[in-house]
Order: structure tokens, then sequence, then C-alpha cells
């Protein structure tokens, strides 16, 4: 199966669901945003720290990268910057245009892979701002590798992503708030799951397939890929599972490309 285009029409459905990464932000937000006063998330709780970002966002050039709904990229663009959104949903995509049109705002938007950012020229952006989205990618190395090509000198990448601990424990248990240890990193639904299994989640939960990336592609790979972590944060998923109180499930990092 084609995962990139089967992972597009599951966002797309969960659009039409009103997930709440699919909701846009309201015209109050969009107001405070254009007057400085803003906030956007990387991870589900947590807002991304503000001194993660330049002090000043006008004029800048903003790769929203997987963050299609509506969310991050009006609100950098209601602050000053010239924002790209990429996001395999169209309908996601529809949700930034959306807001762009409400709000009067420019938001080039582009329907594409997070991997293959080849439509960009090398030092194109200034911030890559990465919300949780690594897992729905098959390979993150690429996407690391492409998000440190289009940065300019000096440019940062601010990604966040889920801890591989998360998948190796049975789903259907997890849900149910046990913890079963039943699968190894790195982890994917079409592989490490029986057929008949992965199979239902797509056609009877209609769910995106979901892989389970080592730490070490995770981390190493930005450095790999010729950037140096600045800055790192854990966060929660927002919402009580077996793993409320043990610890937290999402991680974010800020990581820049030296002269």
């Amino acid at each position: 199966m084609d995962i990139l285009q089967y992972n597009s029409k599951a966002w797309d459905e969960l659009a039409d669901k009103g997930d709440k990464w699919t909701l846009p932000v309201d015209p109050e937000t969009i107001a405070a945003a254009r007057i400085g006063e803003w906030s956007i998330q990387l991870t589900s709780v947590k807002p991304t720290p503000r001194e993660w970002f330049p002090e000043h966002l006008e004029g800048l050039n903003i790769l929203c990268l997987a963050s299609g709904g509506g969310q991050q990229a009006p609100i950098l663009a209601a602050a000053g910057a010239n924002v790209t959104a990429l996001d395999m949903s169209a309908k996601q995509l529809a949700r930034d245009t959306e807001v762009a049109e409400r709000e009067g705002l420019h938001i080039h938007v582009v329907q594409g892979d997070m991997a293959d950012l080849s439509q960009f020229d090398d030092a194109m952006f200034d911030l890559v701002f990465n919300p949780v989205s690594t897992v729905f990618a098959s390979n993150v190395i690429p996407v690391l590798q492409e998000a440190a090509r289009v940065l300019k000198t000096g440019g940062k990448l601010l990604t966040g992503f889920i801890n591989p601990l998360l998948f190796i424990f049975d789903l259907a248990d997890y849900e149910n708030g046990k913890l079963t240890v039943r699968h190894k990193i790195p982890y994917a639904d079409s592989t490490d799951l029986p057929e008949k299994e992965w199979k239902s989640l797509m056609t009877d939960d209609n769910k995106p397939v979901c892989f389970g990336h080592t730490l070490h592609d995770l981390i190493q790979g930005q450095c790999d890929a010729g950037l140096v972590i600045t800055g790192f944060y854990e966060d929660s998923l927002g919402e009580e599972d077996a793993l409320t109180g043990v610890i937290d499930a999402l991680i974010a990092t800020r990581a820049v490309k030296p002269a």
C-alpha cells in the first residue's frame, strides 16, 4: 500500500470529524497574534517556549512542516512571518486557507511529503516548525535531512515527537489502562502487527498508520543532518492514560543550523 496516500486520506477524515488538531483558531487568537501576544504548540499541552523563536517574526520565512489544521501557520502569519504550510492532507491545508481568507492573511499552502522538500531551495527558511507528525513518516531521517537543507545558516528546527517507549505496549491493553510490553523499537503498524489487526485499524477505525522511530534516529538524526540541539522539553499527551503520572510521552527539541 501507499502509506503516504493512505495517511493523507486518514487525516482528511479526521478533519471531517473535527479532531482537535484540525480545528482552526478563532479571530480573537489571530487578533492577539497581530499585536505580539501569541503561542503555538509543538506538543499537546505545553506551549513552545517563546525564547525558542527569534525575538521578532516580521519578514522571516517560516516553514510549517506537516503542520496543517488552521492552528500554527495562521498564528505565525498574523505575527508577521512569511509562512509556507506543507502537509500531506488537503483538508488540513484547507483549514489554514480558511483562516487566511477569513483574516486577510497570506499563507502559501503546499500538499506534499514531509520527507521530500525538493520544491524548496537550499537555505530558504529561517525557521522550520514541525509539531508531532514524524510518527506518520516511515523513515524520519530524510525528514530531518530535508529540514536541515532548507534552513538558512543560523536557522532553527523546532520539532515535536512521540517517545518511542509508547510503541512497545499492546494498544488494546494500553487503551484499557494496562501496560503490556508487546513490541520492539523501531515499530511500524504495517509490519509489527498481524495483517488482520493492522488492516482492521485502517478499515474499521480509519486511523493513520503510525511508526515508532528510535531515539537515536530522532535525536542523533538531527545531529547527523548538521544541526546542533540547543533546547529540549517533555510533555504529556494531554489526556488520562496508562502512562499518566509515570512518564511524559512527548518530546520537543530546538536545533540550530550552525555556520
